[in-house]
């Protein structure tokens, strides 16, 4: 079989072809959206005030506590906590 260069012509004009078919063909992409009603807002706002305002006693309860020298850190707890992270990195 013989091929010359007309043909190859062709079939590189015929590719050209179906990339520009398949490239004009793709629809547009949506992007997702997402709404929070004013009542969701509003939950959202008297959540934030009161956690803000419980957070903002014991933050000057501890600052307090601190500068007295009352303020005791209980090691039992620190060692529960720590144990599970320091018994999986002897596993691995």
């Amino acid at each position: 079989m013989k091929i010359n260069d007309t043909q190859r012509i062709g079939a590189a004009q015929q590719y050209q072809r179906q990339q520009s078919i398949s490239h004009t063909a793709k629809p547009a992409k949506r992007k997702d959206e997402v709404t929070i009603s004013t009542e969701a807002k509003q939950l959202l706002d008297a959540n934030t005030r009161t956690q803000d305002s419980s957070k903002a006693e014991r933050i000057q309860e501890l600052k307090q506590a601190v500068s007295t020298g009352t303020y005791h850190v209980d090691a039992n707890k620190i060692a529960e906590k720590l144990l599970p992270i320091f018994s999986r990195d002897l596993k691995k």
